[in-house]
């Protein structure tokens, strides 16, 4: 099974990439963020003419959350376990049931820079997801959180650690939050295949960043025990990130044996 995470930033201007990489790269489950659509303008048709069913959820203005499987999907949930209509409307996590698996798409906030609101807020975003898993999940289950983190989980994941985004995503405390969701019994499934570094998903559109090499990988395939012993192979389309207005994250997958 091939499970795959995307953030197209703005998939109405990214449609047409999306079916074209759907095309060629035959995922089984895509995740995807920051649709920047409302659940009604989701085009659900599209992808179910490819053999996708759908989940979205998404408020029009911004963020976005979607699930494209073509193994099953049951029992969609939009937000976390016990939140309040009023938390909901940031429309960053959505949790599907897909070919025996509960796969969640996270867009993590950004956070913008260390020691103001928004990141003190990142922070509380990851916590509520960590106490998400350990009221909801069960880590001796099949599951995978599949998103843009916003966090490169260590040095090794940004082109320069001193000048990311004024100390945001590469910060202690962040990635702490982090590990704190992996020891609920989560592994980065990329990391199984690839210890190298330098190893991007994310490039600014800005200064040629891409072909200079100056990326982060902050998008993650997080799974339990039972998915993270079956994985066979992992990779970051750097082919997706180039050509006409492509988003500025590549697309991961993994393909693991079930």
């Amino acid at each position: 099974m091939r499970i795959a995470t995307w953030n197209v930033n703005s998939l109405k201007a990214r449609l047409g990439r999306v079916e074209e990489w759907l095309a060629y790269a035959q995922p089984d489950i895509l995740c995807m963020q920051e649709t920047k659509l409302a659940d009604a303008a989701f085009p659900a048709l599209t992808f179910h003419a490819l053999g996708y069913e759908t989940a979205h959820h998404g408020n029009g203005r911004w963020n976005g959350v979607a699930i494209l499987s073509r193994v099953g999907l049951t029992d969609p949930v939009a937000g976390f376990s016990g939140e309040r209509e009023d938390d909901i409307v940031e429309s960053r996590f959505l949790s599907a049931t897909c070919g025996g698996i509960r796969v969640s798409t996270v867009y993590v906030p950004n956070g913008r820079a260390a020691g103001t609101e928004h990141y003190e807020a990142k922070l509380a975003w990851l916590e509520q997801l960590r106490t998400h898993l350990a009221e909801s999940c069960d880590p001796e289950t099949k599951v995978a959180i599949c998103g843009d983190f916003n966090i490169a989980p260590d040095d090794r994941d940004v082109w320069d650690a001193t000048s990311a985004h004024g100390a945001t995503h590469v910060s202690e405390p962040e990635r702490k939050a982090l590990t704190a969701i992996k020891e609920w019994g989560m592994t980065d499934a990329f990391r199984l295949v690839y210890d190298d570094d330098r190893l991007f998903s994310w490039w600014d559109y800005r200064a040629g960043d891409f072909h200079q090499g100056r990326g982060m990988r902050i998008d993650l395939i997080l799974v339990t025990k039972m998915l993270a012993e079956r994985l066979r192979f992992a990779l970051i389309d750097r082919n997706a990130r180039k050509g006409k207005l492509p988003s500025d994250h590549a697309p991961l997958f993994v393909d693991i044996d079930v």
